[in-house]
């Protein structure tokens, strides 16, 4: 078995990893309508879809491609796009090289509630004026990014940023105290860092609140407030997606892939994966084989 095909973003005259744009109708064209294999990006990625008709798979969970809706891709995430017809949209491919160049802090991306690192990813549905907000950003985009203007690409990440800020008051529909809402977001964001590090040694969020300095009710309730589902949900997700990764990509048998994820019993990982996704290891792969996402 092969490791997962990964793309990256280059600037063939820099040499640099920078932005790039696309219209989804010119990438069908070129692909002759073909699908491409399971890959994930090096990048973060915008699809907006203003019409499509097929499947988009994001980390082994599939969602419906189609009409008026935007989907957020953080780098390492494995996706595949099934299109049963040409789509119209747009894609925006950006690194967190092109975010530091043009001024644009790391920590807004983290602040906004779009990308997610992994886990269950749903698209963003529009109403035909928040499409039309978005599709007038997308082309101002493109429009900026072939021209040359000075500042061509300082304007293309203003515009970005005014794109994101739109689609992320769109979905911020919860009207939460802004008080809390800080010092929560911050909690998360320690907690994201602390679980992205040790999500294969420690497996209690106990572990996490006691890091964090936090009970872990409290820790749980926070989380679940920001993110609708608690501590143990996001680090349960984070393992099962990291397993699914493995098991789908690594070559690595089900015992050494348990191991590599901090279980010291190979039953013990195959019960929590089975827990947690109503499949043995086992039955994952076979089933995943079947439906053609490796």
């Amino acid at each position: 078995m092969t490791s997962i095909k990964t793309y990256k973003l280059i600037d063939e005259t820099e040499n640099q990893i920078v932005f790039d744009i696309k219209k989804m109708e010119d990438i069908y064209d070129k692909n002759a309508g073909k699908v491409d294999t399971p890959h994930r990006h090096d990048f973060y990625i915008i699809l907006l879809v203003s019409r499509a008709k097929g499947t988009h798979i994001i980390d082994f969970n599939e969602f419906s491609l189609e009409d008026n809706q935007v989907f957020f891709l953080s780098p390492g995430q494995v996706h595949q796009i099934k299109e049963e017809q040409k789509s119209c949209g747009w894609v925006i491919t950006f690194s967190r090289q092109f975010l530091i160049k043009n001024n644009i802090d790391y920590n807004f991306i983290e602040n906004i509630n779009l990308f997610q690192d992994y886990g269950y990813t749903p698209p963003l549905p529009l109403d035909k004026i928040q499409l039309k907000q978005l599709n007038t950003y997308s082309s101002q985009i493109f429009e900026t990014y072939h021209s040359n203007l000075k500042f061509r690409l300082e304007s293309v990440g203003a515009l970005l940023k005014l794109f994101l800020i739109y689609s992320n008051n769109v979905c911020d529909l919860d009207s939460k105290d802004p008080q809390q809402l800080q010092v929560g977001s911050i909690i998360f964001k320690e907690y994201k860092n602390l679980v992205e590090k040790h999500f294969s040694d420690w497996h209690k969020v106990r572990q996490y609140a006691e890091a964090l300095h936090v009970t872990p009710d409290h820790l749980n309730r926070t989380i679940k407030s920001l993110i609708g589902k608690t501590a143990k949900e996001y680090l349960q997700s984070r393992i099962i997606v990291a397993a699914k990764r493995l098991l789908s990509f690594s070559g690595k048998t089900n015992k050494e892939i348990g191991y590599d994820l901090g279980f010291n019993e190979p039953a013990n990982f195959s019960n929590f994966f089975k827990k947690c996704t109503g499949f043995s290891p086992s039955k994952f792969k076979e089933r995943n084989k079947n439906i053609g996402f490796l």
